[in-house]
């Protein structure tokens, strides 16, 4: 079956000067996959096309309809269309259809690892088979799930076979199921080097909102809308602008309390001065002390006034917490019997490398600034750190003083699960990428 005409062919013609990005221009607008010449089985960039692959093959479209029922679907939209919204990421704009030869009309969507190179007419919305039942439009006549690739399947959209989506959808879709795991492309991500160290870096949240990790085809895990919803709602990143300031804060680690480091850093001082490693609590609480208020004396200020001795107190307080933290971290097996953590600069450098897709998701970055950012966190990453277990450290440690407040809540035990999946998962980042430059 044929495709639709390209969205620039529909009017189109103005998106690139809306985002600024007319030099990304190129002709991978929806996904177009050959099957293996020499008639061998296809590797699919997951499991789910792998999955879909087996099925098309053996023209088994119910149980192919249950897989597209657990993970949902991507749907082309004109992004001129989509910004057109009366709030920009509400997800309303038009599905694309267009007519075949027979006079049929089709609606296509795709699964999610075969989604193309992010293009500046073109988004992808997420979607589940229960809304396609009550959602695609009546004149739609055909759905078409994955086509030109090896794992295309075409359903009719009678209302009887609504209904069966509709079923299949109550009786299997669950949103935490496509959280908590680890997705890797086995094709399509980028070669070794600091672009996938740099995408490596972001595994924590890619693995909390079960995203590929390894993908720099970019499109968010809820869809365009999902993208700019989540970054301004959850960082205030409402445009360009906003994200470029973002991305350079969390790239220069300024994000996260400066005080959280500075109390590392003081014990690091300490560690130089034994040659066991180990620093008693009350000299590190004492060391923090005098450095502060050492700063302090060389800046002018008052060293006894309320404020500074507010912040000894709070510093001194901090010490605790960290001795705490790290003594479960090493009971969990996240450090070793005698791990500590150096500095909590993974917890930025983790959203940077997060923040850099996110942007260019919502198309506020350009992909020359998504991948130069990529590379800026896998370097400042390998000067901060020596592997992806301290890495991984840093950033658990950061969330946990961020949200938990020594609760050794979900804040902790989510993140400590994704440690874990992502340190032994064969195919996760962490096993995959070595962490030293080559």
């Amino acid at each position: 079956m044929s495709r639709g005409a390209a969205p620039e062919e529909s009017g189109a013609t103005s998106v690139a000067e809306l985002t600024g990005f007319e030099e990304e221009m190129h002709e991978e607008f929806f996904p177009h996959v050959e099957p293996p010449s020499d008639g061998s089985r296809w590797i699919a960039p997951t499991d789910v096309e792998q999955r879909l692959y087996a099925l098309s093959r053996a023209d088994n479209g119910y149980a192919y309809l249950r897989t597209l029922a657990l993970e949902g679907v991507y749907y082309p939209v004109r992004l001129d269309a989509a910004m057109a919204q009366p709030k920009c990421g509400t997800g309303d704009a038009p599905l694309l259809t267009f007519q075949v030869p027979d006079g049929r009309t089709v609606a296509q969507v795709y699964t999610g690892g075969l989604l193309p190179r992010t293009h500046p007419f073109l988004v992808y919305e997420h979607t589940t088979l229960g809304a396609l039942a009550y959602d695609l439009p009546d004149h739609v006549d055909v759905l078409a799930v994955n086509a030109a690739t090896p794992c295309e399947q075409y359903f009719s959209t009678d209302s009887e076979e609504r209904d069966t989506w509709l079923d299949l959808h109550q009786e299997l879709f669950e949103p935490t199921t496509l959280a908590d795991r680890v997705v890797t492309l086995r094709t399509g991500g980028p070669g070794p080097g600091d672009l996938l160290h740099g995408l490596a870096c972001g595994a924590h949240l890619c693995f909390q909102n079960g995203d590929a990790w390894n993908t720099t085809h970019w499109h968010g895990g809820t869809g365009y809308s999902g993208e700019v919803d989540r970054i301004a709602d959850s960082w205030g990143v409402r445009g360009r602008e906003d994200w470029l300031a973002m991305q350079e804060r969390l790239l220069a680690r300024e994000v996260s309390p400066w005080v959280w480091d500075f109390v590392l850093e003081a014990r690091t001082a300490l560690h130089a001065d034994r040659a066991d490693g180990l620093v008693d609590p009350s000299r590190w609480r004492d060391e923090v002390e005098r450095a502060v208020r050492s700063g302090a004396a060389r800046q002018g200020k008052h060293t006894d006034g309320s404020e500074l001795t507010a912040l000894v107190c709070r510093l001194r307080s901090l010490v605790g917490s960290v001795l705490r933290y790290e003594a479960r971290f090493r009971a969990d097996g996240l450090l070793p019997p005698d791990g500590t953590v150096r500095t909590v600069a993974a917890w930025d450098l983790g959203r940077a490398s997060q923040m850099a897709r996110w942007g260019r998701g919502a198309r506020y970055a350009a992909e020359a600034e998504m991948h130069t950012a990529l590379e800026r966190v896998a370097r400042a990453a390998r000067v901060m750190y020596r592997s992806w277990a301290e890495f991984s450290a840093g950033y658990v440690l950061g969330r946990c003083l961020h949200f938990d407040e020594e609760a050794f809540g979900s804040w902790y035990t989510t993140v400590l699960a994704a440690h874990h999946e992502l340190t032994a998962h064969p195919e996760g980042p962490w096993r995959t990428v070595p962490f030293t430059a080559p």
